[in-house]
């Protein structure tokens, strides 16, 4: 059984640097592939280190959004700064959040299993809600024992 909690979140903005992934949604490979590539672009040309200088708080969101007909991937910041390699503005919307916990050795790896738990097994067992679109994100919220932490918020309705 899952370790998950529903919570009721405000509507919030993400600040995030994006990039389209163009792999089968079912080939799970070349999609993690597209992701660790986006990553290290993102930390070799110093994109992540502004983005995250410019951060209201210490979360860190790695968020999904299928935006017209396409599968986009950020990094993103809750932030009010100008930050000039954001490419949107991503809108959580006030609802219940499915909110799952986890742990990893960097943000991409906590990001991979976060969302690997969260939609291949937490959202199968709780069954008074679903996911019925709209933005998500696995959220790196600190660092603690040499590892981080963070939870994947999943917006939600009530069956």
């Amino acid at each position: 059984m899952s370790n998950f909690k529903i919570e009721s979140k405000p509507a919030f903005t993400v600040a995030g640097i994006g990039t389209e992934l163009t792999a089968d949604y079912n080939d799970y490979a070349a999609m993690a592939a597209q992701k660790a590539a986006f990553w290290q672009q993102l930390t070799a040309d110093g994109d992540l280190d502004a983005l995250t200088a410019a951060a209201q708080n210490d979360y860190l969101f790695v968020a999904n959004e299928a935006i017209d007909n396409k599968m986009m991937y950020y990094a993103g910041v809750e932030t009010d700064q100008h930050v000039p390699a954001v490419t949107r503005q991503i809108q959580f919307p006030a609802s219940d959040y499915l909110i799952v916990p986890g742990t990893g050795s960097d943000a991409h790896a906590l990001a991979e299993a976060l969302t690997g738990q969260a939609f291949g097994q937490t959202l199968g067992e709780a069954s008074d809600v679903a996911y019925v679109g709209g933005p998500n994100a696995a959220v790196i919220m600190g660092k603690r024992d040499g590892q981080l932490y963070g939870e994947m918020w999943i917006p939600v309705v009530h069956k």
